[in-house]
């Protein structure tokens, strides 16, 4: 680690990767590899902004949950008896067992252990042989409650208790993802495997909204329907907690399988502009979106370490897509036909994982198609600036 990683003039000089795209530069490699940063993002980032879970989808009925981590961070997420989302860590009070792992319906979180039993709220309801305990109340006992809020059925949470609400500063996503109408979205309702990934969070983001790379890594017929050449980057206000681009397509209703057009019926509120462009959009740091007319993919990124992270995948289609008889076959082509372009992703992704650790690794400048790489960069500095407040302050003290 460089002594200076988190120096005031190491964090006063990430300033040259907000300026324009075309004089900007990228984060130090440090950034990317350092434990100690990482350890600062967690503070500065992960421990502050809202974090994708899932989909409500994924808990539909009172008992219904399902487990995650963010940061190390072990979390399970719950639909109460009154039908309403609670998040919640899922380490026991007691011995810090866990006491919910993976996906189901429950009555209650007991745990495994001691038996220590918990209600869908998060209240210890049970503690076998705890009456000789001195001064043990067990109605004072619960499992840490996370904020919790929904956005065009995306679950999201907080774990600081006075964030500020998220979806007023998602306008300009809803608005642009209004024609899809994901809340009405056809969808399944299982919840996605968690797949393990060897490189940084960053790393994968900056990779999920490159239209750079496209053209060039991707070469071929599916993604030279979607020329890299027609991005284009919505300016979008100050407060946002989101970035996208749009990407013009060379004809209309394109989607990425064999055809080149849409397989599955077309999202039914999308309009003539809609159905010419796809459409890359992140609610940093952990949800992104591929839009094109008839399937929205997603991925909800976890970072679980300065150099690994862990992701799920899933799909949206038009209301009722799901009915049709080959339905499944269709989906599956899509996924086949996007399966080599996300193993091409991935050996690039950890090929920049290694470079990043270089000596030789430099901050090095961005073409103007990287302008998502900009405002992602935009979203972060300011969040580092702040934390590093709240570090010369405790330094002080």
């Amino acid at each position: 680690m460089s002594p200076n990683i988190l120096s005031p003039s190491f964090l006063k000089g990430l300033e040259t990767s907000i300026r324009d795209v075309n004089a900007a530069e990228t984060l130090p490699p440090a950034c990317y590899t350092d434990p100690d940063f990482y350890a600062f993002e967690k503070k500065a980032i992960f421990y502050k902004e809202w974090l994708c879970v899932g989909r409500e989808a994924w808990a539909k009925s009172p008992g219904d949950y399902f487990t995650t981590t963010h940061v190390g961070e072990p979390i399970v997420i719950v639909r109460n008896r009154d039908g309403i989302l609670k998040a919640m860590s899922s380490v026991c009070q007691h011995r810090a067992m866990l006491v919910a792992d993976g996906h189901g319906n429950t009555r209650s979180f007991r745990c495994a252990y001691h038996h220590w039993t918990y209600s869908l709220d998060g209240k210890l309801v049970s503690a076998p042989e705890m009456d000789r305990a001195c001064d043990f109340d067990m109605n004072k006992i619960s499992l840490p409650e996370l904020k919790v809020e929904t956005w065009l059925g995306f679950i999201f949470v907080n774990f600081d208790q006075e964030a500020a609400p998220l979806t007023p500063r998602l306008a300009a996503a809803t608005a642009v993802l209004e024609h899809f109408d994901l809340g009405s979205a056809d969808e399944s309702s299982v919840v996605p495997e968690l797949n393990k990934e060897p490189w940084n969070w960053k790393v994968r983001i900056e990779n999920s909204n490159d239209g750079y790379h496209a053209n060039r890594l991707h070469a071929g017929p599916q993604h030279d329907c979607c020329p890299s050449e027609l991005s284009s980057f919505p300016d979008l206000p100050a407060d946002t907690a989101t970035y996208f681009r749009y990407n013009a397509t060379t004809h209309v209703d394109y989607s990425t399988n064999p055809t080149l057009k849409a397989l599955m019926p077309i999202f039914p509120k999308l309009t003539m502009e809609d159905r010419s462009r796809c459409l890359f959009l992140c609610v940093p740091p952990t949800l992104t979106m591929f839009a094109r007319c008839d399937l929205v993919t997603f991925n909800i990124f976890h970072a679980d370490g300065p150099e690994e992270m862990s992701a799920r995948r899933g799909w949206l289609v038009a209301p009722n897509a799901s009915k049709d008889p080959l339905f499944k076959e269709k989906l599956s082509t899509a996924s086949a036909s996007s399966a080599p372009i996300v193993a091409q992703d991935r050996y690039v992704d950890k090929m920049v994982q290694i470079g990043l650790r270089s000596k030789f690794a430099i901050r090095g400048r961005y073409s103007w198609q990287e302008q998502a790489q900009r405002d992602f960069n935009n979203w972060l500095v300011p969040r580092y600036w702040a934390a590093s407040g709240d570090i010369e302050a405790q330094a002080a003290e």
